[in-house]
């Protein structure tokens, strides 16, 4: 269910409930069981893009290698769910406020060290911080995938 809103709301972010129920293949009366409202299943698919993103970042093996190849590799591991990941970047009450999703900050901070090791053996420009380097990947990222990339991401991945 969450894997088809997500796909959904990832082409088309205004979805209404009603569409988002028929694309999951169920009713609406079961889609606000599960989900009373689209509050709720916006936090619902934070939990899945945040647990999608752990998985390419442990996929990726981040501090194996090179930073470079790293994030060559993070690139590709994310694909999958890149257009959840723009779909949820665009969502700003999800950053905003104390109920921030921990996740997030366990994300950044695995990001941030991958740049900042990158940035500490020369591969990585240091007149930006690793933190920018990080949100820029993440925007990077989200437009790729995001509704109004029509070309859709290129055959081989070169994010340096």
């Amino acid at each position: 269910m969450l894997r088809a809103a997500a796909d959904l709301l990832a082409r088309k972010s205004t979805a209404t409930t009603e569409e988002v129920a028929r694309a999951a293949g169920i009713s609406r009366a079961t889609l606000n069981r599960h989900f009373p409202g689209r509050d709720a299943l916006i936090r619902a698919l934070e939990d899945f893009g945040i647990a999608e993103v752990k998985a390419a970042l442990d996929a990726a093996r981040l501090e194996e290698g090179t930073a470079e190849g790293a994030v060559r590799r993070l690139v590709r591991a994310i694909e999958p769910c890149a257009g959840l990941l723009a779909f949820l970047y665009s969502e700003n009450q999800l950053f905003e406020g104390e109920d921030q999703n921990e996740g997030w900050s366990l994300i950044d901070e695995r990001l941030t060290d991958l740049f900042r090791r990158g940035q500490e053996s020369g591969v990585f420009r240091i007149d930006l911080s690793a933190a920018w380097l990080a949100e820029a990947l993440y925007g990077l990222l989200a437009a790729a995938a995001g509704p109004s990339s029509k070309a859709g991401w290129p055959a081989t991945t070169s994010p340096t």
